[in-house]
């Protein structure tokens, strides 16, 4: 019943978005055999906006569906404690776990779960970037290290990337209401987990491997991110 309500919630979020917006999804070469895949991992990368469910519209309706039984989604406290925000995200996905971003129990909650039948949802970064490129301390956004964590902790499956074009140009933070009428662009690229552990060549030394993860996925966004087609924010 929980599932049932969740897709009822990611669905009516799927059609209102394509009525409108534009998408416009793209896979990076080379293209998956079977794309939308029972993916582990899924990992935003180029967090500008709390708005980012829009993206939603341009998924398919089958992979929204695995999304209402098994996404699994670190969410920071003070998002989630928010008094509407935090309900309507508990609303998007059936494992909605609080973290305080620290290596303490919230996020040894999340590590205890990653081996089960779940699709972990996450956003790297750790914060939202602001329309001047930098975090909200005025600080460049880098890759934190918790992607790595749970990286190392899955023995097989796929990771799928996906490059956000960037909301500034539908809402920027501290705004209140999205701008209709606009094109959502992102691309996707799918990464074996156990392939991309082992290029590091550096298991046994987990800070390493997480530093490399680290670097890797900050260079990734930077070359694959698109760009969005009108960053006007008027």
């Amino acid at each position: 019943m929980r599932r049932i309500f969740n897709f009822s919630i990611l669905l009516a979020i799927w059609v209102g978005t394509r009525i409108f917006y534009r998408f416009d999804f793209r896979w990076i070469e080379p293209v998956p055999e079977h794309p939308w895949g029972p993916y582990k991992v899924l990992t935003m990368l180029n967090h500008t906006s709390l708005f980012e469910w829009l993206y939603a519209g341009g998924v398919p309706l089958s992979f929204l569906w695995r999304i209402s039984g098994h996404a699994m989604v670190p969410i920071a406290e003070k998002t989630i404690n928010r008094p509407f925000v935090g309900r309507f995200f508990r609303l998007l996905a059936p494992h909605m776990l609080p973290i305080t971003r620290q290596a303490d129990r919230t996020w040894k909650a999340v590590l205890d779960r990653v081996t089960e039948d779940v699709m972990i949802i996450i956003l790297p970064e750790g914060r939202m970037k602001r329309a001047n490129g930098l975090d909200r301390h005025g600080n460049p956004m880098t890759v934190r290290g918790g992607i790595a964590d749970i990286l190392a902790a899955i023995p097989e499956g796929k990771m799928l990337i996906a490059y956000s074009g960037g909301l500034h140009h539908i809402q920027v933070p501290g705004q209140h209401l999205p701008r209709p009428f606009k094109t959502l662009r992102m691309n996707l690229e799918e990464v074996d987990i156990p392939t991309y552990r082992a290029s590091f060549e550096c298991n046994a030394d987990p800070q390493e491997f997480k530093h490399r993860v680290k670097l890797d996925l900050a260079d990734r966004r930077d070359r694959h991110c698109p760009e969005v087609e009108d960053a006007s924010l008027d």
